[in-house]
Formats: C-alpha cells, structure tokens, sequence
C-alpha cells in the first residue's frame, strides 16, 4: 500500500507528445484526415473527446454516413465520396448490412490502430493551446478516464473537433449564424443577417419483445404532445436517424447551451415514446420497449471558420470551377426550422444542384493561423453553402485532402496557403486522385505510371449491342430511362420490346444533360411519337436521327403510359443504368424540384435508379453497338463514371478474359495498382438502414497478375531461364475474396519484365469483370 504525506499543492500527471500532425476531434472528418495522414508518412496524434470515434456516425449518435449520393434521390450518379471513407463504407457493407452502429464503432478503430504512426487519444479533450507567433506550437488535452494532461507539439494541427475548439483558442477568424443576402448574393439568404442555426437532434431506438411491455415516462418526459404542430407524424416504424426532426436548439447558443438543448431533447424523445407507448392510436406498440435513447446530442452548425476562399450558394448552383479543387460535395442545400420539431413548418427544406460541385483547398485552412487546417462542419463556407457541405461522407473526404495537404506542408516546410502555387497544387490533387479521391472535372496524369506507356491490349471489350430480355417486365405507370454512355457523332439506333394492353401512341425521347459531366436529363434531342397496336413482346425501334455534340450520356426515355409494359433485362454493366422519372420522398417533395422564384435555384426534374434487386434495366438492342468499354479507359485518369463509363468491360461471353500490357523494352514494376467498381451510385448508409447486399456486385473478386511465358526477369535485372516450351504465363500475385475499390500488390523485389498479364472473373453470370484503372510503379 503507497501512502503519500499531504502537499499543499499537486500537479496531475503530464504525457508530451511530438508529432508532425496533430488531429482535433474523431468524427469521420478527423478520422479520415489523420489515417490519410499516417499513410504519408506523417507521425499523426488524434484527440478525440468521446469514448468512440465516429462522431454523429458513432453507436453514441447513430446517423448514417450520406454525402453526394443523397440516398440516390438525386440526380448525382456515381457519386459516393472515395479513399479511405470509400474504404469505411466498403468494408461497413461487407461486415455490418444490418447497419448495426456498435459494429461501424469497430471498423473506425480499426482503421485506425492498423496505421503505425498514428497514436490514439479516447476521453481526451484539448482546452488550451501556446501559439509562437500567428502559428500554433503546442495543444493541451485532458483525460479524466486516467487523469493525465496531454501537451502536443507538432508543426501543423487540423482542428476536426466539430466546434473549432483549436481555431476559437487560437484566434482563427470564424463565423456563426446566417449571412444578410446582399454580402454574397446569395438568394436563398435571409434579407437580414440573423444568429439563427441548425439544431441538435437526440434519437431512440425500439425493439419488438413479443409480449406486452409497460411504459413509465420519467418526470420530466414532454406531457403533451400536442406541443409538437407535427405530433401526427410519428409512426411506431420511424426509429433511429428517421428521427432526424427531433430537432432543437437552433435559436441558442448551440456551443455554451448545448447541455440545455440536450434536456430539452431527452424531454422530446421521451415524450414521443410515452405518446407512442400509451396515446392508444398505436395498438402494435403493445409489445414494443425502448431500447436505446442517444446520450448526447447529434450537432448540426456553430461556428465556421474563414479560409481564402467562403464557399457560397453559387459555387454549389452553377458549379463552379477551381484551379485548387481537392474534393466535391453533392448533398442539397438543406435547411431547417430554427425551432426545429416545435415548428409548424416542415422539419427541412432541400434544394439540389443538377450535379456535383468543387470544394477547393482555400475552403480547408484558416485565413489568419498559419499552421491551422481545417475539417469537417467547420471549413470556410457561408451558412447556406454550409448547408450542404456539412453532411459526414462530405466532410470525410474534403478531411482527406487536408491530410496530404498536410504531408505536402511537411515535406515542403510551407504553410498551407503556399500550397497554391500550380506545380503544388498539381502534386497535391495527384497524389489525392492516385488513392481513390474524386474530384469532379479532374483526371490523374501521373509521369510515373508506366501504365500509360504500355500498350494494352485484352481479349474481349464489350461492345454494347444489346441487353437481352429476362422475361420480366415493368408497368410504365412512371417514365423510365437507360442512361447509355455515347460518343460523338450519330447516335444509334434503339429497339425495345414492348407488352401492349390496348391501342395507344408511345412516346419515346432522347435527352441529354446541359453540362457533359451531369446526369440531369434536361433538353429533348428529340421526340417520337409512334403508334402502338395491342399485343405482346413487340419489338419497337427508336430512330432519333440526331447526333451527340460530344462523348456523355444519352437518356433514352419511354415516357409514362399505363397501357405498356417494358421488357427488363438481367444483364448489368459498369457504367449502364435505368433511372426512373420519380421523386425520393426521403429528399424531395416530388419528382420535379419546384423552387420559388428569386433564391438562385434551378428548376428540374429528378431522374433517380431503384435499388437492388429492383432497378433492372430495359432489354434494349444497339445498332450499332456503343463503343465505349475499350482498354484506353483504363489509363485516362478517372476511376468511376462521369460523362464517359471510364471503364474496361469484358465482353460478356468471355468466360476468362485477360488483358495485357506489352512494353518495347523490359521496364521494373515493384508496385501495381488496380481500381474496380464497387458501385459508387450507392450511398451504403451505414447505420439502421438495412442492405440485402454484402459486397457489390460489379465487384471483381478474383484476379491474377502474371508475367508473360517465355523469358522473364527477376529482382535486379536478373535473367530467369524459362523452359522454350512453356506456354503458361508465370504468376506473380493474386486477389481473392476481394469487395473494395483498390487493390495494391506492393512486391519486395521488383519485376523486371516487358509484359504484364491480368485475369479478372466475372462477378457473376449477368454481370462481365470490369475494371476503372490499372497502375504500374517503378522503384521510390
């Protein structure tokens, strides 16, 4: 037994800590910056003030990871955020489609203790700072959980902490509240600057016991529902982040009051429940009890800090272009009631873009703390762009750019400002692009592939001629579309085959999108209107007899008509979709965004796909066929779908397709870098929401690298004799089991050779191997 004599003052114990990069909060946004950062070398320390990491994702707050995707309600395609959040929401997919939260909290710490220079602060909470200069020297945390204080030192610190508690101590300029509309021109801003914000949201979670339950509402419980103008709304199905307009706060300090409008959500929360459990209007709550009521809130908006460029409505709304763009955001400008769920109001009101816009760098780092970068909720945007930038999959991979931007500060010893300069910024959105980052309009040109100096070559490429029919078909109670990719010149012609109930006139139009890289079928090419006599499996041809101005997707469109149905197909390519003319109530009011006159948004139409296993496509034939799944794509620099597939496809009859690449002289490969499609139309919620899918299935699972027969090379040059009647190539790897997005086969000696040949397996019998990009690196 240790038994100390009293003093009349004690210090607690203090743990200094040196790093190159220190992280402030463990949301996603931080959690992604500081593994992006480990990877590049950095020695990274990431504070998090929570037990788990994951912030509003985590088992503490429970709501699903969106970003761009907007749950597929919008008119964003492939546009799932990638790199290290792909590689979270992957794997989430692969181990948890039951969405259960406790099992995200794992993934999360996993990625995260597996990075070697990453160190890991739970229950650490940073409350002050030493600045040398303008710049950050030091942070100081503390932990109550083993009573230590933390000072970290470290040449650049990203403040990820969700309320900017590093750039509020260190003097980083800030805004909080909503802009007047004449500082930016914003017209969905108020006329008036005002303090209002978003609020907190706390949910619950049930669970079916199979026998009746009784419910006692604690004292404090909400006693009358009525106070809540939309107390009709609740359903005994909604739970979870369906719960999201349980909302409060937004007229508070929602920094210093926090703790109040926490009570006041307990108060909520519990109070639905009472009401569900014993109003009597739900009799099926019988056997229902409360599972699980959330302990803190989840935040929205409080501060926002100023970097060399405010992000604002336009920049969303036009699509904006930026020589520094590092990543993309997608999700509505989403706006809610600053009363939140005691409004009469609606709990939110969202409006789009027709597609995806930039965020660049200048978005990511303090305008007046050297050393200060910045993620998450709280990076350089007005209230209203903030409004769409603030959801987690967004913040996740603009947090991924501040990471290697902190890598490029390092190596270069330059402040993030400095990074502006082009030659920079090129390294820094290439070495972004190179590990799965997109960014809209931008393709990665890489001197060092020695993919691009190879001639490729594969046993088959798709040509698309047709997609044959299942046998199933599909009412067109709705207007249904094949989004095809097509090149410039004539288009084809169309045939689809058709059940006809009664005489009628079908009505079939070609559509194309304003700006090539959108997926927002607006002007109609053109229109046919062609008679129909009742009959079954008529075959139907579409000959539009226009051209295409360039390379993007046509929207071949059979507008809504009860009395045909349309033959479906299953057959599913990388790159092919079927969308529906019709509204995700989880997103949009209706199927045609109808914003009022004068706040700067655009009117159109939603064209969205069905989820898996509905969403086939049309059975459809091509002539002549679509030549758009050749090798070229897999060395032009984009790992996903825009205005092109950017993708190889087999053809589908090739049981074992094989590509290769042939160089005129032997060159020494020691590291290779494949991408493939793991569906980046999806959004894989990760919480609640249940998936009837592990892995996707555009996925290769399998695949080999061999070297050519006959002579080979081996580690330094040297030659290895290959008997002269050997005719199997010799392998050098293998991938089984695979369902992410990246593949990297890093060899400890490298290859010398003058060829490389790859076998990918189909995913299945309807579904051809398909792959976006394939790498090849030299020697560091």
């Amino acid at each position: 037994m240790l038994v100390e004599a009293p003093a009349p003052h004690r210090t607690l114990k203090l743990a200094t800590l040196e790093a190159d990069l220190a992280v402030i909060g463990g949301g996603l946004a931080g959690v992604c910056c500081a593994v992006t950062a480990a990877r590049q070398g950095l020695r990274v320390v990431l504070v998090q003030d929570r037990p788990v990491l994951g912030g509003n994702a985590s088992s503490e707050v429970r709501l699903w990871i969106l970003g761009a995707t907007s749950h597929m309600g919008n008119n964003n395609r492939w546009a799932r955020e990638g790199g290290v959040i792909d590689e979270i929401l992957v794997e989430n997919m692969h181990r948890n489609p039951e969405g259960n939260s406790l099992i995200l909290d794992t993934i999360l710490l996993e990625w995260v203790l597996r990075e070697t220079n990453l160190t890991l602060l739970l229950n650490t909470a940073v409350h002050d700072l030493e600045k040398d200069g303008e710049s950050i020297r030091s942070v100081r945390a503390f932990c109550p959980q083993n009573s230590t204080c933390y000072q970290i030192t470290a040449p650049m610190f990203c403040d990820a902490s969700g309320d900017g508690i590093v750039g509020f101590l260190a003097g980083a300029a800030f805004r909080i509240g909503c802009e007047a509309r004449r500082e930016f021109g914003e017209g969905f801003a108020p006329q008036e600057a005002t303090a209002e914000l978003l609020g907190h949201t706390i949910y619950f979670h049930s669970r079916d016991t199979g026998r009746p339950v009784r419910f006692t509402p604690p004292a404090f419980a909400l006693d009358d529902i009525s106070k809540i103008p939309r107390w009709r709304d609740f359903k005994i199905s909604d739970s979870g982040c369906r719960l999201w307009w349980l909302e409060w706060g937004g007229a508070l300090d929602t920094i210093h009051d926090s703790e109040t409008i926490k009570w006041e959500l307990w108060r909520i929360a519990y109070g639905v429940w009472d009401h569900i459990k014993n109003s009597g209007l739900f009799p099926e709550a019988e056997t229902m009890t409360l599972e699980w009521v959330g302990t803190i809130p989840g935040k929205r908006e409080s501060r926002r800090f100023e970097g060399d460029h405010i992000l604002i409505q336009q920049d969303i709304v036009e699509q904006r272009q930026h020589d520094d763009a590092v990543s993309f955001g997608g999700w509505a400008i989403d706006v809610h009631p600053v009363d939140g769920v005691y409004s009469p109001a609606a709990g939110c009101a969202q409006w789009h873009s027709k597609g995806v816009y930039q965020i660049p760098w200048r978005c990511l780092y303090s305008r007046n703390i050297p050393n200060l970068l910045l993620a998450g909720r709280i990076i350089s945007a007005s209230h209203v762009a903030f409004a769409s930038s603030r959801v987690m999959a967004t913040c996740a991979q603009a947090a991924q750019a501040a990471g290697v931007g902190a890598a490029l500060c390092i190596e270069h010893g330059v402040s993030p400002r400095d990074l502006l300069a082009p030659p920079r910024m090129r390294e820094l959105q290439r070495r972004l692009l190179r590990r799965g980052q997109f960014i809209p309009g931008l393709r990665l040109d890489e001197p060092g592939d020695l993919g691009r100096s190879a001639r490729i070559t594969a046993s088959s490429e798709l040509a698309l001629s047709h997609l044959p029919p299942c046998g199933e078909t599909l009412r067109l109670h709705e207007s249904w579309a094949m989004m095809l990719p097509v090149s410039r010149g004539t288009m084809p012609t169309f045939e689809v085959i058709l059940d006809v109930a009664e005489p009628t006139t079908l009505q079939a139009e070609l559509r194309f999108s304003l700006k090539p890289e959108n997926h927002t079928p607006e002007p109609t090419a053109r229109a046919l209107r062609i008679p129909l006599a009742a009959g079954n499996s008529q075959r139907v041809s579409l000959d539009f007899g226009t051209t295409a101005a360039d390379t993007r997707y046509a929207f071949i469109c059979l507008m809504a008509n009860d009395a045909i149905a349309a033959h479906l197909s299953d057959t599913r390519l990388t790159g092919v979709i079927a969308l529906c003319q019709a509204g995700n109530p989880a997103v949009a009011k209706s199927n045609i965004q109808s914003p009022p006159p004068g706040i700067g948004i655009d009117t159109f139409e939603f064209w969205t796909p069905k989820r898996r296993p509905l969403g086939k496509n049309l059975a459809l034939a091509i002539d002549p066929p679509l030549d758009a799944f050749g090798t070229g794509n897999l060395t032009n620099g984009v790992s996903r779908p825009t205005r092109a597939a950017n993708a190889w496809v087999a053809d589908p009859d090739d049981e074992q397709p094989v590509l290769r690449l042939e160089w005129p002289v032997p060159q020494t490969i020691q590291r290779v870098e494949i991408d493939f499609d793991t569906d980046f139309d999806h959004p894989m919620e990760s919480v609640l929401m249940g998936h009837p899918e592990r892995d996707m299935p555009f996925c290769v699972r399998s695949l080999s690298l061999s070297v050519p027969p006959g002579e080979s090379h081996g580690p330094g040059n040297t030659r290895v004799a290959v008997a002269a009647k050997s005719v199997a190539a010799r392998e050098i790897a293998k991938l089984e089991g695979n369902h992410h997005s990246r593949a990297v086969f890093q060899f400890e000696d490298p290859i010398v050779t003058d060829g490389l040949e790859i076998r990918p397996l189909a995913p299945s019998i309807h579904i051809p191997a398909a792959l976006f990009a394939v790498r090849c690196y030299g020697p560091d």
